[in-house]
């Protein structure tokens, strides 16, 4: 106080106040302002010197606990997908997020945003500081929750490695008989190994979360989730039925195939699908086989032998008739697309609504990639309408044919689980037609293809109760096995 004292008395102030005060009102307002000293604030500002303030004493309790300003809205292309930022705790009514255990909460995963605590906010202006704040991510009022989220759309899943866990598999390769088919079920055959299925992956730098049929149940609420693809496809969905029952006999859970229009056809010897409701939770899981994920339709339907156009830009009818009921779909395509396929089932490539002539999409491989594109621009364009729905389309499943073909002697005898690898450590993804077709979209990538390139083990291999003699399966794989891992990355995503 003693250096206001001498401003107040500042023989300079005096003297500039006696040749200003010569109307009286304005005297007494001077000598009011002079009490209460606020004029040699007006008079000699550039005398004033700023009083450093004690943070302890001042910010202590209302900003020690906040992190150093981070704005959400600016920082999210370092650490959240764009296509699923609106998928956090908050957004709570279209997904749930399960809440973290305290001891989850404790170990900060590497990837997560970096946050310092700090007693001061730094910031170029009041306006701005107001406007961050509006965004800043509180260490003491983040729930459990939302750093969860953050956490999981953070991590990359398609880099890690395979690890031993004794707690796998997740379901019985002898119990699930509901759900998988004996074809599939490698328990069922003559193989004797099945070191296979104690293999869990581990994304690097984070964990994944532990899969649970409840939680799962709780999640998707009220919500259906379809895979739309060919039999690997058809895979993943049994491995889900199996991962959500834990294998076991559920005698409650609903058929609900007929209102999806998935029935026997005349004639046929199975659906185009299926589709199952947990009434509990009013929870559907459903499949259907759309291999090309493109439009079939009878050049004559009264021939049981005709030929179908398969119109490469018309997304399959199926997804146009029922996406306003799917909250989560899983689209996938690959394998199916060679010319034996083709000319077995008596496909012929429409575009345009007649016969293709452009020789730029004649090949299989430009075939493929002008009909994924095409499905997913047209899906793409259908989100704004769905605001529920989150689209996935699912990365290849590789194969393991070595010296020859799944028709000309190709085998893949290993048994050995991690014989050619368990780590994936590239940035970006191994199919390259995948990423180009989501690239540009709402739709997310469900990459797997690099984490089951290293599993050349978990094939049904020679074991097939159905193959002819020296045809092996190293396109499928058994279950329990590597499509499970697919389907706990999907339950982490969603």
């Amino acid at each position: 106080m003693g250096q206001k004292s001498n401003t107040y008395f500042n023989p300079a102030i005096k003297k500039s106040v006696a040749a200003l005060s010569r109307d009286k009102s304005i005297f007494w307002i001077e000598v009011l302002l002079l009490t209460i000293g606020f004029l040699p604030l007006i008079i000699s500002g550039a005398d004033i010197k700023t009083v450093p303030v004690d943070p302890k004493t001042h910010v202590k309790e209302d900003i020690s606990t906040l992190t150093r300003v981070e704005a959400v809205n600016n920082k999210e292309g370092q650490h959240v997908d764009k296509t699923r930022s609106t998928n956090t705790a908050k957004s709570s009514s279209d997904f749930e997020e399960v809440t973290i255990q305290k001891k989850e909460a404790a170990a900060k995963h590497k990837h997560s945003p970096k946050r310092e605590e700090t007693n001061v906010i730094e910031s170029g202006s009041d306006s701005k500081l107001i406007a961050e704040t509006n965004n800043v991510i509180l260490r003491g009022n983040t729930s459990e929750q939302e750093e969860k989220s953050v956490d999981h759309q953070a991590c990359d899943y398609r880099k890690g490695k395979w690890v031993i866990d004794d707690r796998r598999p997740l379901y019985s390769g002898h119990g699930c008989k509901q759900w998988l088919a004996s074809m599939w079920a490698c328990r069922m055959m003559q193989r004797q190994d099945f070191a296979f299925e104690k293999l869990r992956w581990q994304p690097k730098d984070c964990e994944m979360e532990e899969f649970e049929g409840s939680k799962f149940l709780k999640r998707m609420k009220d919500k259906t989730l379809a895979f739309v693809g060919d039999s690997l496809g058809r895979q993943q969905f049994q491995s889900l039925m199996c991962m959500i029952t834990t294998g076991k006999n559920s005698p409650d859970v609903l058929d609900v195939g007929k209102d999806y229009g998935l029935v026997i056809p005349p004639g046929g010897k199975r659906p185009n699908g299926w589709a199952y409701r947990f009434p509990s939770t009013n929870t559907t899981v459903l499949y259907y086989w759309s291999s090309t994920l493109c439009d079939l339709e009878p050049l004559d339907i009264l021939d049981p032998q005709t030929e179908y156009a398969m119109h490469l830009d018309r997304p399959p009818a199926f997804l146009r008739d029922f996406l306003d009921r799917i909250d989560v779909l899983v689209l996938n395509s690959g394998h199916h697309w060679n010319r034996g396929k083709l000319k077995a089932n008596k496909w012929i490539m429409y575009v345009g609504g007649k016969p293709n002539t452009n020789r730029r999409i004649a090949d299989m491989g430009s075939a493929k990639n002008f009909t994924i594109h095409s499905t997913l621009k047209w899906l793409n364009s259908q989100l704004p309408k769905h605001p529920h729905l989150k689209a996935f389309y699912r990365s290849i499943s590789p194969r393991h044919f070595v010296n020859g073909d799944w028709n000309s002697g190709g085998s893949c005898n290993n048994t050995i689980p991690m014989s050619i690898g368990k780590e994936v450590l590239q940035e970006e993804s191994t199919d390259q037609s995948a990423a180009s077709a989501v690239k540009g979209t709402r739709i997310a990538l469900l990459d797997i293809t690099a984490l089951s390139q290293v599993r050349d083990e978990g094939h049904i291999s020679r074991f097939s109760i159905t193959a002819s003699p020296g045809v092996q399966d190293c396109l499928h794989w058994c279950l329990p096995g590597v499509p499970d891992t697919w389907n706990e990355i999907l339950f982490a995503l969603i």
